[in-house]
């Protein structure tokens, strides 16, 4: 009863969600389905295909979880401390997981990850120091980012196995929309990147100047 009459107080902030709700449980259960993933995807050097197609599952399984605890978070304000830290951590290391584990048994060449996931870490420890200046925004391209490069590698991972059922003129072309969506998560990869850098610069210098704009960017806890 204190804590009701308490919250309803003006002029008190609301206090944060319990960490223990559903939208986090699926975060976690995202970060668990990490190793679970690569043992599927790497078993007999990527070459059993019923692996691989749980391997297929279990990445769309896991990146269904993203949307799904965003939406509860969001629609149920269960949006708290863990989940602002560890839903991206989430989200990368099955990136990171996927784009290493199809360079690992030559599916894609390394350039790929290495490009992607150095726009990945550099952001994210541009963002950590960024706070002591300013919360910057979220990037617009963050979305689209990631809805790219999540179909980009489930076509990667659904290419060797469809290859042993359909015509071959279906696999390359299958290869060719596979190759085109992640030059595009690509490009939109190091854009984004590029505007975050951007936005890091022009923050700094308002921060330097004392114009009181620095702190106005609304953090998006969802942004990629």
């Amino acid at each position: 009863m204190n804590d009701r009459s308490e919250n309803g107080t003006p002029g008190h902030a609301p206090a944060e969600p319990s960490p223990w709700n559903v939208p986090n449980a699926l975060t976690v259960l995202r970060i668990l389905l990490v190793p679970v993933f690569l043992v599927l995807l790497l078993a007999d050097g990527g070459q059993d295909m019923t692996m691989r197609w749980w391997a297929l599952v279990v990445f769309l399984l896991a990146m269904a979880t993203d949307k799904i605890d965003g939406d509860l978070a969001r629609k149920y304000n269960l949006i708290t401390n863990f989940g602002k830290i560890a839903d991206p951590i989430a989200d990368k290391s099955l990136m990171a997981a996927a784009l290493i584990g199809l360079a690992a048994i030559a599916e894609i060449p390394w350039w790929v990850p290495i490009i992607i996931l150095v726009r990945e870490l550099g952001i994210t420890v541009l963002r950590f120091f960024m706070i002591r200046i300013a919360v910057m925004p979220a990037s617009r391209g963050g979305k689209i980012k990631t809805v790219l490069q999540t179909v980009a590698i489930g076509l990667f991972l659904l290419l060797r196995p469809t290859a042993q059922i359909v015509p071959e003129g279906a696999t390359f072309a299958l290869l060719i929309l596979a190759w085109l969506i992640m030059v595009a998560a690509i490009v939109v990869t190091v854009v984004t990147g590029i505007d975050y850098c951007l936005q890091a610069a022009k923050l700094a210098k308002e921060s330097r100047g004392g114009d009181g704009t620095a702190e106005t960017g609304a953090s998006d806890p969802s942004s990629k």
